[in-house]
């Protein structure tokens, strides 16, 4: 193994440790200000937890791979082999000249219906199954604010004089934030919120080649808070976190993903609920959050403009089994009435990729569009239809 790649993973592994210590050290110092209903079954779930820390095996997962591992591949053209009937044209042009000749994989689609515009590189973006790094904090806020276990207005003491809430830590991707989140929710509660967004399942219906994302069965050695910091023990899929965040932009409605292949399927095309989710409450609390990484936050490459908003949340981490490094962006944006939802990941095996350079790609691919009067077009109507769902949970 190369000598820098050795020391990127001995960094990495450095900063992983930092953050399980510092969790530690703000959990013993009653972390969050304006929170106060710890509740007894928490601390019951953390010390069953912390006696499953000790195991050094690997964890087993949930779902049809078992203890496979994928190994990150290079990609001299990302768009090869990619099946373009069906797509909207204009949506992949803008997103394959966004993305370039780098190692990734970008997803547009409609979030009001569930219908994918368009896929670069769905090889990666249907079986590519990754470490979400931050961006699962997106579950861990909803997580925390529908449990009670914080608010908009809660805040946890970073430094002696320095705390944060909710809405600088989403902004700023706040590892002992969320870490703090983990530890009060519980491994249980963390997989549950994560399964009823959809991780370890597959997103889409009806795409042959995809393949679910994967839950580990028991906590990670270093500590719950790296679940829903890092999203350590969830290997998420592009899909899987197009569905996450589509269901943010629309209200709490998660959709089956499709990806129609002809003119006949986009004109038979009814979208499909998988399930409600009853998060409407909650999905204004993260909203500044998500604006704010855009605005001054991580995702400042993303691009802000008051006329065009985009929401969005960044990770950046090595993925532990295929030791891959990863830039994730999970986006969508309001133009007109219009939404539109855009799923960014990047891999490398070398510290080339983050979350911001992939909010830069999406950035892009808003942008191409703007350019393009995209969204100045009439939006698609959602059909009666898909209140109802002909497919089981």
């Amino acid at each position: 193994m190369p000598r820098e790649r050795k020391v990127g993973i001995y960094i990495h592994m450095y900063q992983r440790l930092l953050i399980v210590f510092l969790s530690a050290v703000l959990l013993a110092g009653s972390a969050f200000g304006s929170t106060s209903n710890r509740k007894k079954r928490h601390r019951v779930v953390r010390a069953a937890a912390s006696a499953v820390k000790v195991v050094t095996y690997a964890p087993k997962l949930i779902g049809i791979h078992g203890s496979k591992k994928r190994i990150a591949t290079p990609f001299a053209d990302p768009t090869l082999g990619d099946s373009v009937d069906g797509e909207d044209l204009m949506a992949r042009r803008a997103a394959a000249q966004a993305l370039g000749p780098q190692n990734g994989a970008v997803i547009v689609a409609d979030p009001n219906t569930g219908r994918i515009l368009s896929v670069v590189n769905q090889k990666l973006a249907y079986q590519g199954a990754y470490e979400p790094c931050s961006t699962i904090k997106i579950v861990a806020a909803l997580a925390g604010l529908n449990e009670g276990i914080i608010n908009q207005d809660s805040t946890l003491r970073i430094t002696k004089h320095h705390s944060i809430d909710l809405t600088e830590a989403l902004a700023h991707s706040n590892n002992a934030y969320f870490a703090s989140v983990g530890e009060r929710l519980g491994y249980e509660k963390i997989v549950q919120y994560g399964q009823m967004f959809g991780l370890g399942e597959k997103a889409g219906l009806n795409i042959e080649a995809e393949q679910p994302g994967l839950i580990a069965e028991a906590p990670p050695s270093d500590g719950l808070g790296m679940m829903t910091s890092f999203g350590e023990g969830f290997w998420m899929t592009p899909m899987e976190l197009t569905a996450i965040v589509s269901a943010v932009a629309n209200g709490g409605t998660l959709y089956y993903l499709q990806h129609p292949s002809s003119q006949t399927e986009i004109d038979q095309f009814v979208p499909q609920v998988k399930r409600q989710l009853d998060m409407g409450p909650w999905l204004t609390e993260i909203k500044p959050g998500m604006m704010g990484a855009v605005e001054y936050g991580t995702a400042r490459r993303a691009g802000f403009t008051a006329t065009e908003p985009i929401f969005g949340k960044t990770g950046t981490c090595t993925d532990n089994r295929s030791l891959t490094h990863l830039g994730w962006f999970g986006s969508y944006n309001e133009v007109g009435g219009r939404k539109l939802v855009v799923v960014v990941l990047l891999t490398s095996t070398a510290h080339s990729v983050s979350g911001p350079i992939a909010s830069g790609v999406a950035g892009a691919v808003y942008k191409n569009l703007s350019g393009e009067n995209y969204f100045a077009q009439e939006a698609q109507q959602t059909s009666p239809a898909a209140l109802i769902s002909n497919h089981s949970y």
